[in-house]
């Protein structure tokens, strides 16, 4: 899941807006804008330790045009057949309500958040007209960040990962933490991040709650959204302080992380833990509408979503090494998913989590739910179950292999 629009950079203003006030500019022509990144650029450029090959366009845009953008890249990366499979599989997890559609309230809450974007296809930073003159200077460098990126890595191959999920979200956090990192010297160049402590920013959560309160779109918007949208600005920015930390003078951009496992324990990435693949075998006992995994963080969140505690969600999920889940049916109503742990005990606690919050998922009559503690191929796995009582796949459930992770 997770599949947001993933080159519309929406920003995230972390920086005490207080300490840029006497910064603020009053730009309002593109002239203006151009000087204002051609100005940042070296700075930028200094704190990422990458150098800029060509300068990037920047472009205002109206309020409309951006929304008109955001609907363009979300009909992109989750065409018609796809959105459907994706939503279904939220509704089954609980994660959204049943009630809920998908496309629209994605679009409303970006065209809410997006205060500017960088588009890898034209090279070009977009800033909406009516972003306000003391937002302007955190904006521009950020996207200028991810302009920069796109010069060594390229972003549409990362971002357009398909039924890659957790893969996606643990380069998204890469992409976005990088440039909440790199913009702070930039606004401020008393401001070293390399001093913050680890951990710094995952802990500026709650001031930015308050902040997203007023933001009406945001407010309402399911758990599964809102930390969605949090998690790649502020778990990112935490891994990029590590990993500088930890190797100094070296380009992330080279070594991404695969999971978000590893943004959440970045001591996993310095060992080399690799995600578990899970692969489904052949035969499905039904019609496969929709396949992906969700990965530790989404795990966390399912938990959080389920029984409401955010601490014993982070618990459960700990101990993840790979998960992959299957909607089947001709109505996508019927949710397979298979999770590989590191060891017995965290298998352990997880299917006795997930058993409990399956209890208070599960009111409605006619369907039938099964969490089993299995071992695939010599390791812990456990798998979910849950579908119409009457499902002809109970007689024959889907099967998984699986290679690579802590064989």
């Amino acid at each position: 899941m997770g599949r947001l629009t993933r080159s519309a950079g929406w920003v995230a203003i972390l920086i005490p807006l207080g300490a840029c006030r006497e910064r603020a500019q009053a730009i309002q022509s593109e002239a203006e804008l151009k000087d204002m990144v051609h100005h940042m650029m070296p700075i930028v450029a200094q704190t990422t330790g990458l150098s800029f090959k060509r300068e990037p366009l920047v472009l205002r845009r109206t309020r409309t045009q951006v929304r008109d953008y955001l609907i363009h890249k979300i009909d992109q990366d989750l065409p018609p057949a796809e959105l459907g499979g994706l939503q279904a599989a939220l509704r089954l997890f609980g994660l959204i309500p049943d009630t809920l559609e998908l496309r629209p309230t994605m679009i409303d809450v970006l065209t809410e958040q997006v205060a500017g974007y960088y588009d890898p296809d034209s090279n070009a930073l977009y800033i909406p007209e009516d972003v306000e003159p003391l937002q302007l200077r955190v904006v521009v460098s950020h996207e200028l960040v991810h302009a920069l990126q796109d010069q060594y890595v390229h972003l549409d191959s990362i971002i357009e990962q398909r039924h890659a999920n957790d893969r996606r979200s643990a380069a998204q956090a890469i992409l976005e933490g990088q440039a909440v990192v790199a913009q702070i010297p930039v606004l401020m160049p008393e401001q070293k991040p390399d001093t913050f402590p680890l951990g710094w920013f995952w802990q500026q959560r709650a001031a930015m709650a308050a902040q997203q309160a007023g933001m009406k779109q945001f407010a309402r918007a399911p758990l599964w959204l809102r930390e969605g949208l949090i998690f790649p600005y502020l778990g990112g920015a935490d891994f990029i302080v590590w990993f500088r930390h930890k190797y100094f003078g070296r380009s992330v951009l080279a070594a991404m992380p695969h999971s978000t496992e590893q943004i959440l324990h970045p001591d996993r990435y310095a060992a080399h833990d690799e995600p578990t693949e899970v692969r489904y075998a052949s035969g499905e006992a039904d019609t496969v509408q929709w396949e992906d995994n969700l990965g530790e963080y989404e795990t966390r969140l399912l938990f959080q979503q389920l029984l409401g505690n955010e601490a014993e969600a982070t618990s459960l999920a700990t101990g993840w090494d790979g998960d992959r889940y299957q909607v089947l049916g001709p109505k996508s109503d019927v949710l397979v998913w298979y999770s590989v742990w590191d060891d017995a005990p965290a298998a352990g606690r997880f299917a006795a989590g997930l058993q409990r919050a399956w209890a208070k998922r599960r009111a409605a009559g006619g369907r039938r739910s099964e969490v089993k503690q299995l071992t695939i191929d010599n390791r812990p796995a456990v798998r979910l179950v849950d579908a119409p009582a009457d499902w002809k796949g109970w007689l024959a459930l889907p099967t998984v292999h699986l290679s690579g992770g802590n064989e």
